[in-house]
């Protein structure tokens, strides 16, 4: 007789023994956890800065070097001072110029260019900001000859082909009458233009359609032999190599030789201080049948050497910097207006703005408008210790991530450049936000953050939300359609 249990019996054996254990009463139950303390926490880790060395080229250009040894990568960035801010009357020049940097470039042209990297299994990219024109290169240490020689090629002799320009240009057209279809295109023009008016800061680089058309091959070229200077530049490089390793690869690629420094450099044009905004007042955008509105609302804030920077970091944590943000709390977590709201500061030259945004959906636009400035009036108010000491470890304890990567990396000491700073400001960091107090974020508050004077730029259907935007009696209201913001469209 087979006696073996069967598979049903097997499996019911410990579901009856628990079963058993639960009849068995309170006294074989587990006691219930504690939660009324929260668990203790190990003491985070010291975070050590990486060192920076110093050099200088025989050209004068800067070099920022970070040995970061392990994976056999590097990341070498080189970033000139010089962007969207020194276009003058050609809109759009630095941008168009830094994208025909890759196009071709020394004895390639732009599909030769674009094997040569690929055959390597680089990375090289070229881009512009307001401030900088930059060419990045991400390389295993290993093809580090022939990499830097590519991106010396991009970075010092791009040729500039009448017909890469027509086709990049007429790309770059094209992206930019799409953004008639992107609202939060449309409310970033708009807001750039409202808080900075007659300031180079209105511009946002990308140029019009108009302004794109009537740069010139020569536009270009001058812009790049007139600005692209080593004086004005610095060369970031991080990755398993020291000084020894790069000397004399990086005088070859970007040294006097190769790169000579300009006595008759023109010089650069300035940059006014904005002013800041008065009272406040609203933009809507009208965008027919908009599923949802677009909310910006912005003023100038400050500069990153400003002795408020700190308190500025931990208040916009707390306000919109974070998940856990008061903003973001309010918009999507308790009202369920919107997939994610916040606030950030944007440091520059000169004061960058300040800027609180959600996209929202349309029949809420009211409602949403009235909790952002809920927000902005309560962050004046006194900040809970708790919610402060949770802000001040937020940004300390995450301060270490970028330094995990050589990018990550590469970017820090960008700014230090940048901004003028030293060293010490990453040694600091830590140290300064956790310095910050209640009463530092009761003052910057009311400097920096004063819902009575912003400008309000809403992306949406008129018809629909403007009674009762109206209606909240917020500041005037100026209607716009999209074609007052980034001009007629194509016929």
């Amino acid at each position: 007789m087979n006696r073996t249990p069967s598979l049903l019996a097997r499996l019911a054996a410990p579901m009856l023994l628990m079963l058993a254990t639960i009849a068995s009463g309170p006294a074989a139950a587990q006691s219930a956890p504690d939660w009324s303390e929260r668990p203790p926490r190990a003491p985070a880790p010291e975070f050590a800065p990486p060192e920076i060395e110093r050099h200088t080229l025989s050209n004068g250009l800067d070099v920022w070097l970070v040995e970061k040894p392990g994976v056999p990568v590097a990341q070498i960035d080189l970033h000139v001072r010089v962007g969207s801010v020194d276009d003058g009357p050609n809109d759009g020049l630095a941008r168009l110029t830094s994208d025909l940097m890759d196009e071709g470039a020394g004895d390639r042209d732009a599909l030769q260019l674009a094997d040569a990297v690929e055959f390597l299994g680089i990375g090289l990219s070229t881009s512009a900001s307001l401030h900088t024109v930059s060419v990045r290169l991400s390389t295993p240490v290993s093809k580090l000859d022939e990499a830097l020689a590519l991106m010396a090629d991009i970075a010092l002799r791009p040729t500039f082909e009448q017909d890469d320009l027509d086709r990049v240009r007429t790309s770059r057209i094209t992206a930019l009458e799409q953004r008639r279809d992107e609202a939060r295109s449309i409310a970033g023009v708009a807001l750039a233009e409202a808080v900075y008016p007659d300031h180079p800061y209105a511009r946002l680089g990308s140029g019009t359609p108009a302004s794109l058309a009537a740069i010139t091959r020569d536009d270009v070229a001058d812009f790049h032999a007139e600005y692209v200077r080593p004086s004005d530049a610095a060369l970031v490089v991080v990755g398993a190599l020291d000084w020894d390793d790069v000397s004399d690869r990086v005088e070859t690629a970007f040294g006097s030789d190769a790169w000579s420094a300009r006595e008759d450099a023109p010089a650069r044009l300035g940059i006014p201080e904005p002013t800041q905004v008065g009272g406040r007042r609203l933009v809507l955008v009208d965008k027919p049948g908009a599923a949802q509105s677009v909310l910006r609302i912005g003023r100038v804030g400050t500069v990153r050497t400003s002795p408020d920077y700190y308190a500025l970091e931990v208040l916009n944590t707390i306000l919109g910097g974070s998940f856990t943000s008061r903003l973001n709390q309010n918009l999507r977590e308790r009202n369920g207006y919107s997939y994610g709201a916040g606030s950030s500061f944007t440091y520059r030259p000169v004061a960058g703005p300040f800027l609180a945004a959600s996209d929202v959906q349309t029949d809420v636009t009211a409602p949403a408008l009235t909790e952002f400035f809920r927000e902005l009036a309560a962050i004046g108010e006194r900040v809970p210790d708790g919610e402060l000491a949770k802000a001040r470890d937020f940004l300390a304890l995450s301060f270490p991530s970028p330094f995990a990567t050589v990018r990550g990396t590469a970017g820090a000491v960008r700014d230090l450049w940048f901004f003028g700073l030293s060293s010490e400001a990453m040694e600091t960091y830590a140290e300064g936000v956790r310095s910050v107090t209640a009463d530092d974020l009761e003052r910057v508050a009311a400097e920096y953050v004063d819902p009575d004077a912003v400008v309000v730029v809403i992306v949406g259907d008129r018809a629909v939300i403007e009674d009762d935007v109206r209606a909240l009696d917020l500041g005037p209201v100026e209607v716009r359609s999209v074609e007052d913001v980034l001009g007629p469209a194509p016929e």
